[in-house]
C-alpha cells in the first residue's frame, strides 16, 4: 500500500488499460477520478468497482482543454489535491498511409498527443500550486519507436509522446514533478481488437514478433504504472518503460519479393 492516501486522475478509463489502472490504484488505497468520452462505459466501470467513497467520474474529451481542466478540478474538489496524473486516452486507426484524410490525422493527434499535452499542463499547474511535487504518467506505445505503416497516425502521435515526456520531465524537475511514460506492446484491449488484430493472419504476425508468445493483459501495464507512480521509482523521470513481451528486441519484417 505504498500509494495509500494519494489522489490520481486517469483519462480514457472506461475500459482497457485505463480501467485496469483505476482498479490497481483503488486496490492500492488511492482515491481516483476517471474520465472518458463514453458516458455509459464510464458509469458501468464505476458501478462495477462500487467504490463511491474513493472513485468519481467525469465525462469528457481530452482533445478539449476545458474537459481536461475539469478532470483535474474534480479531483481537487472531491479529494483535496492531485498527486498522480495518467494521460491514457488514445485511439488507433488502421489505414493505408495514402488514404489518411486531414480529418483522420487531426482526430488521432488531437486525442493522443494534444490531449496528453493538456493533461501534463493541467496536472503540473495543480501540483505546483499545492506543493509537494507529483507524478505524471503518459501512455505511449512501442509504436513510438517502431514503424508499422498501417498505424501511421498512431505511431506519429506516440513518437510525439516520447518527446512530450522528455521535455516536460526537464521543465518540471525543479518542481519535484516526475514525468514518465509507459509504452505497451500488444495488450488485449478493444483498441487492439479493432485496429491491430484485424484478422487471424494479423494476430499471428503480431505473435511472431513477440518473444513472450502472447498478448499482454491490461493489469500487467497497470502494475508498471503503479510502480512508476510510487516512491520506488523516485529517481526515474523522462523515461519510457516498455512492457512489451520482448517486442522491441525483434526487428520489424517486410515482405520480400525475389527478383
Amino acid at each position: 500500500m505504498k500509494l495509500a492516501g494519494k489522489v490520481a486522475a486517469i483519462t480514457g478509463a472506461a475500459r482497457g488499460i485505463g480501467k485496469a489502472c483505476a482498479k490497481r490504484f483503488l486496490d492500492d488505497g488511492v482515491k481516483v477520478v476517471i474520465s472518458d468520452v463514453d458516458a455509459d462505459g464510464l458509469a458501468a466501470t464505476a458501478a462495477e468497482f462500487g467504490r463511491p467513497d474513493a472513485l468519481h467520474t467525469v465525462v469528457g474529451n481530452v482533445a478539449r482543454r476545458a474537459d481536461v481542466d475539469q478532470l483535474v478540478a474534480t479531483a481537487v474538489k472531491e479529494f483535496g489535491r492531485l498527486d498522480i496524473m495518467v494521460n491514457n486516452a488514445g485511439v488507433a486507426r488502421n489505414q493505408n498511409i495514402l488514404e489518411i484524410s486531414e480529418q483522420d490525422f487531426d482526430d488521432v493527434i488531437a486525442i493522443n498527443l494534444k490531449g496528453a499535452f493538456f493533461g501534463v499542463q493541467a496536472a503540473a499547474k495543480q501540483m505546483i500550486a499545492q506543493g509537494g511535487g507529483g507524478v505524471i504518467i503518459n501512455m505511449s506505445s512501442v509504436n513510438a519507436l517502431l514503424a508499422i505503416p498501417t498505424l501511421a497516425t498512431y505511431a506519429i502521435s506516440k513518437g510525439g509522446m516520447k518527446q512530450l515526456t522528455s521535455v516536460a520531465a526537464v521543465a518540471l524537475a525543479p518542481h519535484n514533478i516526475r514525468v514518465v511514460a509507459v509504452g505497451p506492446g500488444t495488450i488485449l484491449t478493444d483498441m487492439v481488437a479493432s485496429a491491430i488484430y484485424t484478422s487471424e493472419d494479423a494476430r499471428k504476425t503480431v505473435l511472431s514478433r513477440t518473444p513472450a508468445g502472447r498478448g499482454g493483459e491490461p493489469g500487467e501495464v497497470a502494475s508498471v504504472v503503479a510502480f512508476l507512480a510510487s516512491d520506488d521509482a523516485s529517481y526515474i523521470t523522462g523515461q519510457t518503460i516498455y512492457p512489451d513481451g520482448g517486442r522491441l528486441i525483434l526487428n520489424y519484417t517486410v515482405p520480400v519479393k525475389e527478383k
